[in-house]
This record gives structure tokens, sequence and C-alpha cells, in this order.
């Protein structure tokens, strides 16, 4: 497609040296640049772009380049997006399993579009129910950005860094919201990978006295006690650990309930972060029926949370709705946020890492 050139005419009477000239006919061709590369983009230029291969970051760079700070207010608003149902800001479905019953695992997909950030991503992860103590992992994660216009893959992410850090990150968003003032006791049940993020975000982000940790085996607790920074009580039962926190935190692989509503303060905040298939729960019924529900997604947590499924619990809120201001924040009341995970919050959290990679270069 051919550019438009623009000229600019002398005034009458006007003289215009050979140097004026020279700089004229300069800014003319800028011009003629710029405005090509604004208005076409020829064939072979797209397919050169197409045809370069996938930048490849592992979680160690990840690691290096996500931090707290940089996602919990990119979250936020994508979330508050998210919830005013907007397709033409964010496109997310629910996410499509694939089980893997050989094997007791399964394989999620996770896509996710976002207008304002200009980011098309999709994440698989590979999840598998292992047996208590085994040494292979339970997830396995790759995030994958593609060229929104083209469509071409751009960037292929490790997932788990990715994973760990924006779970404990909404978490985080739930209990800023919901968590009681003046919190001082907060409590995590569970010792994997999730445990260990929702500590460092916790722990960063706000301030507390005591931290108390549980996991049904007490060498994984100690494990992560002597792994994290600061004092770090390890508790011989999930009830001794959550009697008197103010906050909750359970990361578990649970098939039945680990925690109880008569075991739970008056007004705590619950982030229930494991069992999130429709046939496993971390909390029992009285809890669930007492608290305010609140959620990432409606239509996720009414297919996949057994937590909400089993025990028949109305969803109060998104968490995008209460950061809208369109439904409040009951932190008065004892609150559970039933966290799932997003495939908006994948995409936004792999945006921020592409982008500080990409400013280092």
């Amino acid at each position: 497609m051919p550019y438009r050139e623009l000229q600019v005419q002398p005034a009458i009477g006007s003289f215009q040296s050979c140097d004026h000239k020279r700089r004229k006919s300069q800014k003319v061709e800028t011009f003629k640049i710029q405005l090509t590369a604004t208005l076409t983009t020829r064939p072979e230029d797209a397919r050169q772009v197409m045809a370069q291969s996938p930048l490849f970051l592992n979680d160690d760079v990840i690691a290096t380049l996500l931090t707290y700070e940089d996602l919990v207010p990119r979250l936020e608003v994508v979330l508050g997006k998210f919830s005013r149902h907007d397709r033409s800001e964010v496109v997310q479905p629910v996410r499509l399993l694939v089980p893997i019953q050989t094997h007791n695992g399964g394989l999620g997909l996770m896509p996710a579009y976002i207008a304002s950030e200009n980011v098309l991503c999709t994440k698989m992860v590979a999840y598998y129910n292992r047996e208590e103590g085994s040494s292979l992992p339970s997830i396995q994660a790759s995030v994958f950005l593609f060229d929104p216009e083209y469509g071409n893959l751009t960037t292929v992410m490790d997932g788990l860094e990715i994973t760990n850090k924006r779970t404990a990150a909404v978490s985080a968003i739930s209990a800023k919201l919901l968590m009681p003032p003046q919190s001082e006791v907060l409590c995590i049940l569970g010792s994997g990978h999730q445990a260990f993020s929702h500590h460092e975000a916790f722990t960063h982000l706000f301030s507390f006295k005591e931290v108390r940790v549980w996991s049904r085996r007490v060498e994984s607790a100690q494990r992560l006690a002597a792994a994290v920074h600061g004092h770090v009580t390890v508790c011989s039962s999930a009830k001794e650990a959550v009697d008197g926190a103010d906050v909750i935190v359970t990361v578990t692989s649970s098939r039945e309930p680990v925690v109880f509503g008569e075991w739970v303060k008056p007004g705590a905040h619950i982030a229930a972060v494991g069992a999130c298939e429709p046939d496993l729960r971390e909390l029992d019924d009285d809890l669930m029926k007492e608290a305010i529900i609140y959620v990432d997604s409606r239509d996720g947590a009414a297919v996949e949370s057994g937590d909400i499924i089993l025990s028949g619990a109305k969803v109060f809120a998104e968490l995008g709705e209460v950061l809208n201001g369109s439904l409040p924040a009951l932190r008065e009341r004892t609150t559970i946020f039933k966290s799932l995970g997003m495939g908006i919050q994948d995409a936004v959290a792999a945006k921020i890492v592409l982008d500080k990679w990409k400013s280092k270069q």
C-alpha cells in the first residue's frame, strides 16, 4: 500500500536556504517512514515477524522479574474488568479439563485475552494427585504468549513461578479487602509450593505478629518453616493452627475438610486455595454456610469448587465486584475467598515478566 506524502508550501515571498530545504527534506522522509509503519504492514514484514523463533524464559529468570508490587495492582485492575463482563475488554472461558485417569491427574487449558494489555495467552497445566510423600511434582505448567494481531507464538515460559506468585497475590488481594483490621495471626495449612509463595506474599505485604504452619507430615511443615524468612510456629494439628487465627490460608490437596467452622474465630478471613476439583474440599459445611463466600469467578466456582458444590453454599460476590464497588467487602463477618485460578491472572503475570525482560535487553 503506498504511503501518503505531506507537502508543505512556503509562504509567498519567503526565502528558503539550502540548509532549511535539507531539514525539510529530512522531516518529509522521516514522516514517510513513520506513516508507512503506522498505516501499513507489508505481507513480507508480517511473515518475518511470524517466522521468528519463540523466546523461552525459565522459572529462574521469571523469579527475578516478577514481584508482588507489580502483580497486585495489575491483577486488581484486570479482576475488576473481568467482573464487568465486557468481552471487548477481557475474554476468558472456564478452564477446560482433560482427565488423565491412568495417572490420577489431568490437563487444564486456561486461555485469556486482555485488550488493554494487548496480551493473548494460554496456560497449560498438568496436575496429579500424588501419594503423600511422593518426590514427584504435583503440578507442571507452561505459559504461551501469542501475537494478538498475527496469532503466532512469541514466548514460552515455565509456568510454576507464575502460577505460585499470581495465586498468592490474588489471595493477598482478598485479605486486603476482607481480613479483620489489625490482623495479627496468620495460619497456613499445607507445606508445598503454594504454602511457600503464600507465606512470602502475606508476610511481605502485611505485618503479622505470629505465623503458624501445619501439614499432615510434620517434617514437611518443619522444612517449610526452615526455608522461609522469619519465625514460624509448627503446629501439631490443624485445630491448633486455626485456633484464634485472623487469616487462614488452606493450600492442601485434601479430599475431606481440614478446617471446621467451630474452630474458626468469628470475623476471620479464609483464603481457600486447594481443592480445585468438584469432588475435593478443605472446609466443612458449617463453615461454608455460615461465612460470606467470595470467588475469583462465579462461573468457575459453579463447576470446579468442591467446597461450594458439595456444601450447597451460595456465592456472595466475585473479588472483581468488590474492587469495582458494586458489592461490599463484609470484613466484619467471617469471610471465605475460594480461589480457583484464572487465565487472566497468568496473562497479566506473563506480560509483566516479558515487558521487564525486554527492558533489560
